[in-house]
């Protein structure tokens, strides 16, 4: 499956699966469809594309999007085509990659 044939089946996630964290707030789709619209944050499938290059193969296993100190952030997860489960965290005012490593 190509990366643009990811993205379009993930668009409609993009703005839907948040997941809860203690010290983060958690997003809802209003939120970041406003924030978006603002150009506070950039598109998820925007950012998705640079994930899947830099895993070819991976698939997409969940998108949040998450404020924390004012700042805010995509966290995605992925399944690698080696079977290993990634954490990817992103700057999404910029798209500068915040960590990278496996999950547990």
């Amino acid at each position: 499956m190509t990366v643009n044939v990811q993205v379009g089946r993930v668009a409609a996630l993009m703005l839907c699966v948040f997941c809860s964290l203690a010290s983060a707030r958690d997003l809802g789709q209003d939120e970041a469809l406003r924030l978006r619209q603002q150009g506070a944050i950039l598109p998820l499938e925007q950012l998705l594309q640079q994930v899947l290059q830099r895993y070819p193969g991976s698939k997409l296993l969940e998108a949040e999007l998450e404020e924390k100190h004012d700042v805010y952030v995509y966290e995605v997860e992925l399944l690698t085509s080696a079977g290993i489960v990634r954490e990817i965290k992103l700057d999404a005012s910029d798209g500068r990659l915040l960590k990278d490593e496996e999950d547990d």
